[in-house]
């Protein structure tokens, strides 16, 4: 079996010769604000989680390798148009694609990449591809559905834990699922190991998303590559947010909305404000609790599989890739 890293590597080569195809199509401006999309980087991790779903259970993953570009699109295609929605300016350190090109023609071509990750997903070839068109249109379904809880829970205060679990389940972590149950769908596995392979996907996702949520106020800027405190100074419902409002008194509940709701504020006071709340309040050691938890799930899930040593290692090794950002 092959590495994630190996995955990843043989991902990129492809993404990069399939993006330099797209972007010499007519007509260019639709399809360079693709390539650029596609050439920003990122972990490769969904197309690579589809290749080793494949290898588990067949020694070769080349067939498996237009499902993985098709999943890739998909996932850049949701995040060009989250930045439109978000009107973040910046993608991966770099202008996001409305802000270097304009609005619509980012709008258009995040629709075209939508129909393009099915046209690629087409030319796979197994005797369960239906099985698979089904599971990523279920799954495109559910990522908008997680997005329209995110933009739904902006104006909230009242949001509840299990509705943001809900909503990060399917706005991230059911694609990490569909791209591993995709790859075993098409090496013509069904069944429970299917379904145990997906569950440990989607509790993997949701550890994922967890610990993103913690070191974004927790972590070390160099190891962890974002701003620390960013989700506070933009009054993101995170799970460390949403478990703070439950679990306040009058007056820390009090400060932590008079903090939320001002128009301006000094970001570094801001954070050390809302993080001291947190602190007294056992955030940090509830949101770890809670990916460990998950991490369990996923366990539990890869228990039941019934897989050999040497297949366990390619998910352990996923396992230890998504959840390493300790700091």
């Amino acid at each position: 079996m092959k590495s994630i890293s190996e995955f990843r590597d043989i991902i990129n080569a492809k993404i990069q010769k399939e993006s330099q195809r797209l972007a010499e199509t007519e007509p260019v401006n639709l399809y360079i604000p693709i390539k650029y999309a596609l050439e920003m980087g990122g972990k490769r991790l969904r197309p690579a989680m589809v290749l080793l779903g494949y290898n588990l259970f067949s020694e070769t993953f080349k067939k498996a390798i237009p499902a993985a570009i098709a999943i890739e699109i998909f996932h850049n295609f949701t995040l060009l148009h989250d930045d439109i929605m978000d009107q973040s300016i910046m993608r991966r350190n770099q202008p996001s694609v409305h802000k270097k090109f304009n609005e619509n023609t980012a709008i258009l071509s995040g629709d075209a990449m939508s129909f393009i990750s099915f046209q690629y997903l087409m030319q796979s070839k197994s005797n369960q591809l239906f099985d698979v068109i089904d599971l990523f249109s279920n799954t495109a379904v559910e990522v908008c559905e997680g997005q329209q809880f995110d933009m739904d829970f902006e104006d909230r205060i009242d949001v509840k834990e299990g509705e943001y679990l809900r909503m990060i389940k399917l706005k991230t972590a059911v694609l990490l699922g569909c791209s591993l149950k995709a790859g075993a769908l098409l090496a013509n596995v069904k069944g429970k190991r299917a379904e145990e392979l997906y569950g440990y996907g989607v509790n993997l996702g949701m550890a994922f998303q967890l610990q993103d949520d913690l070191l974004d106020t927790y972590g070390n800027e160099k190891t962890f590559g974002k701003k620390i405190g960013g989700d506070i100074v933009a009054n993101k419902k995170t799970f460390l947010a949403v478990k703070a409002m439950e679990l306040a008194d009058k007056n820390q509940k009090k400060e932590l909305l008079s903090w939320m709701w001002k128009k301006e504020s000094r970001e570094k006071e801001k954070i050390k404000k809302v993080t001291g709340i947190y602190n007294e309040l056992g955030i940090k050691e509830i949101t770890q609790e809670k990916i460990d938890s998950y991490f369990e799930a996923a366990n539990e899930n890869l228990k039941k599989l019934r897989l050999t040593k040497v297949q366990k290692n390619g998910l352990c090794q996923l396992s230890e890739m998504l959840l390493s950002r300790n700091n």
